[in-house]
């Protein structure tokens, strides 16, 4: 014959039961600040905008390598949702970099093809003027590598069209990087240091 639980122990069960449903429904419920995410509010976004060509379209010979090889203009903007606001306060540089994600590396490795990058780009730039930097900034490694106005744009042959990926980072330091920096040495000088990403795509291939 079982043995039947004491009237106390079957309330204190309720108890504790009813608490943690009502622990469930409040706003919030599940721990920490933020609904339970473990975070708190995130801050503005960084997306950019560009006249040259629209994100996802094709960049036209004037900004492609095998044409007039000039770099796009584009725009930088914040926001909190759908409403603008104003950059991080601790934002101090802007990166840019565009890659080829359609060319795999040389002896079969992962690494896609890096045309261009460019950093230290001054935090208080609204984006980049057409085929040149703001004050300051410095080319990065690339195709080209080296001196100011080192941009390489598309080059892709007839056939697939590939896919060239403007990425841009927003920085809370400048970099210190002298010499002939190397991909891997820009990445890992922004890591820990990024307060906003966005990123603009463009295809091309020669016809």
């Amino acid at each position: 014959m079982k043995k039947l639980m004491n009237p106390s122990a079957l309330l204190a069960v309720g108890a504790m039961a009813f608490g943690v449903m009502l622990s469930a429904q409040a706003p919030g419920g599940g721990g920490g600040r933020g609904g339970g995410r473990g975070r708190g509010p995130a801050g503005p976004a960084l997306s950019v905008t560009s006249d040259a060509f629209p994100d996802g379209g094709v960049i036209p010979m004037h900004n492609a390598g095998v044409g007039d090889n000039k770099s796009p203009a584009f725009e930088f903007h914040w926001s909190m949702g759908t409403t603008p606001a104003e950059a991080p306060a601790d934002l101090k540089s802007y990166v840019v970099i565009l890659h080829d994600i359609e060319n795999a590396g040389r002896g079969k490795t992962t690494t896609d093809t890096l045309h261009w990058s460019a950093f230290n780009i001054p935090g208080d730039a609204k984006g980049l003027p057409e085929g040149s930097l703001p004050a300051g900034s410095v080319n990065g490694p690339g195709i080209r590598g080296g001196p100011q106005g080192a941009y390489f744009g598309p080059g892709a042959g007839p056939g697939p069209y590939h896919h060239y990926v403007f990425e841009f980072y927003a920085l809370d330091t400048t970099l210190d990087l002298s010499g002939t920096p190397t991909r891997d040495d820009l990445m890992k000088a922004m890591d820990g240091h990024v307060v906003g990403k966005a990123a603009y795509v463009g295809r091309f291939h020669r016809e």
